[in-house]
Formats: C-alpha cells, structure tokens, sequence
C-alpha cells in the first residue's frame, strides 16, 4: 500500500511568508528616503494619482511630465507603453517610472476558467499556473499590476461577482488566493515577467446584502475575523505586493475609509508594506455613501484612514494641497503613502529597467499557455450527475446532436473580466466534437436558440426534432459572459430564455441527453438535471474549454472537479452554506414537508425545527461535491491520538481505494466540528484536502496533518484562541458525507 502525505501539498499556501532580502530591502528603503527628500508636496501627491488611458501620447504626457501620475490603467500597447514610460522616465525632474496597470482576472490573452472555476479544481496549482501564464502575458505588453485575486468569501450566488472569486470556503479560499499572487508575482517581483498582485476586495463584499452588487454588508468583528479577514491575512503573510479596498461599507464605515481595517488590522496586526489602493472612483463614491460632505472631506478620510493611491477620481490631486494647510491631513501621511508606492517600484526593479521588450508579444497564445489553460479547464468541471455510465461516450454512439446556445460561443464561453481575450482563438465544443471524432461519428449541430437569453420556441422544436435521429444529446447551456460578473446580478438563477423548455423537448426524444452548463455561479437546475442522463457543469471554461470538455465526455479524461459552493434548488434557500452554525433546533428530517401536510394540522404538528417546508433539508449539491467515472472507498479512519494538546499537530490518515474501473482522481476532504465552546461555532469547516490519484484497484493510505493550533477561533472576549472541548472531524468526498470521529484537546 502507498502513503500519501497531504498536509505537504497544502501546509504552505497557509503558513507560508515572504522571504525577505533584508539588505536589499534595506537598500531599496535608502532609495526611497533619497527619492523622498528631493519630491515637492505635489510630486509627492501625484504618485499618489492613478489614472485611465487616454488620448493620444500629447495628451498624457503634461500631467506626465509635471509628476502628476504615479500609475496608469489599461495601457495594452508595448509602445505606447515604452512612449509614456520614457515621457516619465526622460523628461519628468526626477525620473520616476510609471507602474501600468489592468484587470488581468483569469488570463491575459490565453484565458483560464473563471476563478470560481478553477477553485472547483481544488488544485492550487492550477490557481498557480493559470496566474503565472496571465502574468507572462500581460508583462509582455508592458502591465505590471494586476488587481487580483478576488478572494471574498461569497455565499449569495445572486451576486454576480462570485463568478471572480473562489465560493464559499474561507479555508478554500486562502489556498487558492495564495497560490494566485505567487503565480503572479512568481520567484521576484523584480523579474520582467511578474507583475504586483493586489488581492481585493479588503473586505466583506462578497456579503453584500440580497447578493446585489455595491450594497451595505453587516459583518460583525468576530465574524469578520473568522471568516472574511484569513484569506487577505495568508496572501498578506505569502508576500502580496498590494491590496485594493472594496466598494461597501460594513457597519455604516466604507472600507475605503475604515481606518480599522486598513491601519490597524492590515498594517498593524499583519504588517503590511505595500500599496493600498482604492477601487474604481470609490474615494469619491463615499460621497454617495453619505459618508463625506464633498470631495474634501472624501479625500481627508480615505488619506487618514490608509489609502496610498487614489484610482480615477482625483480627490487626492484636488484637495490635499489645501488639507495639508489646513492640518486636517498631516505631511507624514502623504510620506508613508509615497514610501510604499516607491517601494513597489523598486521591488519591480522599474527604475532599473522601465521599458518593455517589445518583441515578448510572441508571448502570447504560447502552446504551453494554451495547454495549461486545457488541463485547467477539465480539472474544473464538475460531474453532477452520471445515470447508467452514460458518460463518458462510447464507441457504441455513432450520432451525437450537438444543441444549446453554449454549444458554440466563443464569446460567452471565456466569462466575465476578459477585456484582452480574443474568441477568435476560442476553440469551442462543437469545434473540438468535429476535430475529435472526424468521420467516425455523425454530428447533427442545430442550436435551438441563439443565445442564453433566447426564448424563441421555434427554434427549440427544430432543435428536438434534429436531435432524435442521435443516439446521445449533447445539450450546451448556461448563461452569456455578461449575465455573471461587476454589478450583474441576478434575482432568479434558473437557466434565461427557453434553455429550460429546450432541455424538457430533448428529454421528450427519449435519447440520453448529457447538459453540460457554462455559467458564472451556480444555477438552481434542480428540474434539468432530473431531465439529464449526465450533468457537467463547467462554469465559463475559457480559450480551451472546448477541448476540456471533449476530452471529459469521451473519456480521454476523468472528471474530478468538487463545487467551491453550495448548489442550492431555489433562490429562496440563500444563503445557503455548509459551515453555517449550529442551530438550538437543527431540522430532525422527521419533519413534515408542504405536500404532506394534512389538512387543518396542528400548529406544532410539523416539527418545530429549522428547515423549509418547501425546500426539504438539503440543496441541490453541497460544498465539497462532485462525481468521477470511477469510485472511490475511504476507510480506515486513524488518528495520531484522541487527546492533544494545543501545541500539537493531528495526523489523521485513512486509506483510499479506487473501487472502479477507470483511474481518477479524488478530491479528499477533512472537516472539523469544535462540538462545545464560548461562542457558537460552524457545524463543519473545511481543513485540508488533497488530490489522490489511483489506478483501478489501487489503495493508498492517506495523511492530513492538522496543527491544533489552526482550530482557533475569536471567542467570547475576542481573543483568538484554541478552546479546550470536544471535537469530531469527517474524512469525506463533500461536506455531507464521512463517518463522524471525536477527538479532544486538553489544558
């Protein structure tokens, strides 16, 4: 039997830090105090200025040359790039480069699956990869910050913004941040093929009340802290070079001008050095808040509060000058915010080496981008559902209907954020169905709508009609690109247009229809899926989703994809997430549901616990799901020992067996239960997992280690701390399954 240690595949992304070079930090801060002392008030408040393309070369290049720009947005000519970087770097006094910068999300020009679905992988590696390729790629056009990774925390798929992130999982969600902002940074920053990540959004608008984009949250601290603020905190410790702040406010305070969480937490309880920057206008849009008079006083606060740099909406430029005279901004606040934009600059070695080779645009598309954008795409589908082994295709099939307004939209199938990617060189399902099966099998293609939105029902009865001379229906739907993603949320997460009905007439053929489903969140499929033989959901796959999925379905791969959220049936079951915590009254399942309530019942007859009469106990998929082609056995739960102490490490192994008859890959889970403490804690967190692969057959024995020290939590007086008690852990495929195992800590 082979031993698999897990905890070495995860520990890092965790409890990693930067190294540091001390003396060349030390140099670099030499630099920064010289730079410092020559800088004008204005010089220094321009640093402080970023702003948005435009024009031509002319038009930029006085603001430019006066030292009023410290950063510019979505420049994606190399030349144009070298042109305004000369300007700065030439004929501005004292030299200072320009840090160019752009939503670089999922991919430059080869774009990856969205984050959320690269998080279904769980694979950090395809975070890593995905992040390092876009960051190849855009540097070769001269960007060198991006603003990600989007690492809210995100339960409410109605927000459209989940789609950018990992779900639902704080655990989860700092592996995979982690894994991004050294993909991006790679080895050093100093390398002309990194770029500075700037995780986003610091924090809590993933909990944007009705899931409706820019809304209030109300998080209090301690949830705050035991939810929302441990991603931000590990890619904080993993190096990340900056951090932008979001556009809510939580508890009446936008996180632009919260000096909680950008003085004392990020600074001074993580000790942050980088940039701190602001969202989109979002210094101004305090106004809208309510939470400023004028720009004035929204420059004051968000400079007070730990705002280095000002995106667009020139406050800063405007009206520090006369906050200084006034005394209402002090001198040195200016300095600390110049100090950690110049140390960015240096740590990208742009004073040395400003310019772009502006022959790396080769770069682009390279084979070895497009490949690892393939693998990453079939590591992130997810297989739902799989009656009868219809998948993966056989031999058998010699007619497949190609159908679904996803079927071939090389548009809509790179998803959200992708303002660099070209479909042209989106190679879609119906393209790689073609180019794989040839001759060999007869290929009906009729769409039956045109788009996700479509309802024309014409087009779905010629669609059902072409579809049951096949022998399997390949059904493609989901949403557009643009129905997911900033400020596109949604109300009803049941598939738009006729998608529904599409999915009813094909089922009416009595053909085995496998729905694949591109889209930017979880959908409530509940009806479509009892419709389906098969279920592949593969969020918006990217440049080579087509190819991935192909692969998956004709079996030249294995689906091992998990859901990085909860699937629920219908919108009114949100918030719906598995670590909620626990209830005095947990749902029993002895209840009595709607349709079974007997007329004139009792107001207590159906069971005075938490659940809906209308939903049932569960959703639709938990956190943690997802099928293979083959099976899998856990058994053999072990731990190291029933009692540790709080500076111990568990070990926690078990043997996984492959009990089918094709080799696949598990995602195994570790979930941890606090049973008894001073604060009511979540019914299950997520601690560990690990991808194992296995052959038919083939068993391996499995380790998780677990210091105890991770199982803190901020308790009743708001100290972060392990309590002794009662714990049991589950060693599972999702976050419902798994044999139940107790554990204690002890004084």
């Amino acid at each position: 039997m082979k031993m698999l240690s897990a905890c070495l595949l995860l520990l890092p992304f965790i409890s990693c830090t930067q190294v540091q070079d001390t003396k060349n930090d030390a140099v670099i801060e030499q630099k920064i105090e010289a730079l410092l002392s020559r800088m004008t008030l204005e010089e220094k408040i321009g640093q402080m200025n970023q702003i948005s393309s435009y024009g031509n070369i002319e038009d930029m290049s006085g603001l430019i040359k006066k030292g009023e720009v410290g950063s510019i947005l979505n420049e994606v000519d190399p030349v144009r790039v070298n042109a305004l970087q000369r300007v700065a770097m030439e004929e501005s006094r004292l030299g200072i480069p320009l840090l160019m910068a752009r939503d670089v999300i999922h991919g430059f020009k080869t774009i990856f699956p969205i984050p959320l679905g690269q998080a279904a992988s769980f694979n950090p590696q395809v975070a890593k990869d995905g992040a390092r390729v876009a960051a190849v790629e855009a540097s070769a056009v001269g960007i060198r910050w991006t603003f990600a990774p989007m690492i809210d925390v995100a339960r409410d798929p109605r927000w459209g913004r989940m789609a950018e992130g990992c779900g639902e999982d704080t655990y989860l969600t700092s592996v995979m941040g982690v894994a991004m902002v050294e993909g991006f940074q790679g080895d050093s920053l100093n390398s002309p093929t990194s770029i500075a990540a700037c995780p986003k959004h610091f924090v809590g608008y993933g909990a944007a009340e009705g899931g409706r984009d820019y809304n209030s949250t109300f998080i209090p601290e301690r949830r705050l802290r035991d939810v929302y603020l441990p991603p931000f905190e590990a890619v904080a410790k993993a190096g990340a070079a900056t951090f932008m702040t979001s556009f809510n406010d939580n508890d009446g305070a936008p996180s632009t001008g919260n000096t909680f969480i950008l003085k004392d937490v990020l600074r001074g309880e993580w000790g942050f050095d980088g940039i701190v920057v602001s969202d989109w206008a979002s210094v101004a849009e305090m106004m809208a808040h309510g939470f400023a008079a004028d720009s004035k006083e929204a420059a004051m606060k968000a400079v007070n509060a730990g705002v280095d740099m000002e995106m667009v909406s020139y406050t800063f430029v405007k009206e520090l000058p006369e906050l200084i005279k006034e005394g209402k901004v002090k001198k040195s606040a200016i300095d600390d915010a110049v100090r950690n934009i110049l140390r960015i600059k240096f740590r990208l070695g742009l004073f040395d080496n400003p310019y772009v080779d502006e022959k790396r645009i080769e770069e682009l598309y390279a084979p070895s981008h497009l490949e690892a954008a393939k693998q990453a795409a079939v590591e992130s589908a997810i297989l739902l559902k799989n009656e009868k082994e219809t998948l993966p295709l056989q031999s058998s099939v010699k007619t497949v209907a190609v159908v679904g307004p996803m079927a071939n939209a090389p548009y809509d199938q790179l998803g959200t954020w992708i303002f660099d990617g070209d479909k042209t060189k989106t190679v879609t399902p119906l393209k790689a169905i073609k180019e794989l099966v040839g001759d060999k099998v007869q290929v009906i293609y009729e769409p039956g709508l045109t788009y996700s939105r479509d309802k024309n029902m014409a087009g779905v009865a010629k669609a059902a009609a072409a579809a049951a001379r096949a022998d399997v229906i390949l059904a493609f739907v989901g949403e557009e690109a643009i129905l997911s993603g900033e400020a596109h949320c949604l109300a009803d997460l049941n598939l738009q247009g006729a998608q529904s009905e599409l999915i009813a007439a094909l089922a009416k053929t009595g053909k085995p229809v496998v729905t694949v489903v591109m889209a930017g969140r979880p959908l409530t499929i509940g009806k479509e899926v009892e419709l389906s033989s098969a279920v592949l959901y593969s969020f918006h796959p990217g440049t080579m989703g087509g190819p991935a999925l192909v692969d998956l379905l004709w079996g030249k791969a294995v689906p091992s994809g998990k859901t990085p959220v909860t699937f629920p049936k219908m919108v009114g079951q949100i918030p719906v997430y598995y670590a909620h915590n626990s209830s005095g009254r947990p749902a029993t399942r002895n209840e009595v549901l709607l349709n079974d309530i007997p007329l004139e019942a009792g107001q207590t007859s159906l069971g005075c616990t938490s659940f809906y009469m209308d939903a049932g106990f569960d959703p639709l998929y938990p956190f943690g799901y997802g099928l293979s082609y083959t099976t899998f056995k856990y058994d053999n739960v072990k731990l190291s020992s029933a009692n540790l102490k709080k500076e111990d490490v568990l070990t926690v192994t078990f043997d996984l067996e492959n009990t089918g008859k094709y080799e696949g890959t598990e995602v195994a889970q570790l979930y941890v239960q606090d049973k008894f403490a001073s604060v009511t804690r979540p019914v299950k967190e997520l601690k560990r997992f690990a991808r194992v692969t296995l052959k038919p057959g083939e068993k391996k024995n499995v380790s998780f280690e677990l210091p105890i020290s991770e199982l803190a939590f901020w308790n009743i007086d708001m100290v972060k701390t392990v309590e002794a008690g009662d714990f049991a852990l589950w060693v599972a495929p999702d976050s419902q399954s798994g044999e139940e195992v107790f554990f204690k800590v002890v004084d």
